[in-house]
């Protein structure tokens, strides 16, 4: 039987050696392991602004019925967030499965219009390791983005109200983090 072209998009902001530790690699070796199929490649897809605005995963599938459900319960077992699909093809029809339970949430620290010093003194890292600690449990950061003018963090999690509920207080309080903002991502 012919291998069919899959891909997996993930509702994923996340850089693309990252993106293989953690999803491409481990996934690769379950497929092979079932004898399912293989990884192909991966890419990310840029927004204008250079921004990722999210990623996938090529994959080629040698039995549908057996692999589709496996790709999808494993990727969502290893924290792909919510609106993220599996598309293929057989024959004419498309396909598309949508999966993924986790929610996402960015913080944009600004990066132009605070004070010198701030920037200065203050450490980006000190805020990725806070916010990682403080969202334990809860979720974690899995990507970031700096762009011209801000830096983003991208949190992933069982909900994205309990994460930025949990870090607001430091949000409210560290000087690195005054005027920015939040968005949910997924």
């Amino acid at each position: 039987m012919q291998p069919i072209h899959a891909t997996a998009q993930l509702n994923l902001r996340m850089q693309p050696l990252d993106r293989g530790d953690l999803f491409e690699d481990p996934l690769m070796e379950e497929l092979e392991s079932q004898e399912l199929g293989e990884v192909t490649g991966g890419g990310t897809m840029m927004q204008e602004s250079g921004e990722i605005d999210y990623c996938d995963i090529e994959l080629e599938l040698s039995d549908i019925e057996r692999a589709v459900p496996l790709v999808c319960q494993f990727l969502e077992e290893r924290g792909v967030p919510r609106g993220s699909k599996l598309t293929y093809h057989v024959g004419e029809t498309a396909h598309e499965v949508p999966f993924g339970r986790m929610e996402g949430l960015a913080i944009y620290l600004n990066g132009t219009d605070l004070p010198e010093e701030v920037y200065s003194e203050c450490d980006i890292n000190f805020v990725f390791d806070e916010i990682n600690r403080l969202i334990e449990g809860r979720g974690a950061i899995l990507g970031h983005w700096q762009g011209p003018t801000e830096t983003a963090l991208y949190m992933y999690g069982t909900s994205a109200a309990a994460m930025r509920e949990a870090i607001t207080p430091f949000v409210a309080e560290y000087p690195l983090c005054q005027q920015s903002r939040f968005a949910q991502i997924a």
